[in-house]
């Protein structure tokens, strides 16, 4: 099985988005972990899949729901390791 160039640069791209945004989220909330993570997932779900909707309703670009996907599960990649990071060695 292999997966598709197009995919993998969605997944490497939602690892970026979701580890800048939780720890924006993280340094915006930091009394608030659960609140800024939830925010984090939201706002990454959003942008992955508008940027489809956005490809779709233009026709600049390609429409593909397994593009969203891929960079939702980066996303939360994304999102964990900047947590993990966040939680080991500033707090």
């Amino acid at each position: 099985m292999t997966i598709e160039p197009d995919k993998l640069r969605h997944f490497y791209g939602g690892i970026i988005m979701g580890g800048v945004f939780q720890g924006v989220g993280m340094w915006l909330l930091p009394s608030q972990p659960v609140l800024a993570t939830a925010t984090v997932f939201v706002i990454v779900v959003v942008i992955s899949y508008g940027f489809e909707l956005f490809s779709k309703f233009t026709g600049k670009g390609h429409y593909e729901m397994l593009d969203a996907i891929a960079a939702i599960v980066g996303g939360v990649l994304g999102m964990v390791i900047a947590a993990v990071t966040i939680i080991l060695f500033i707090v």
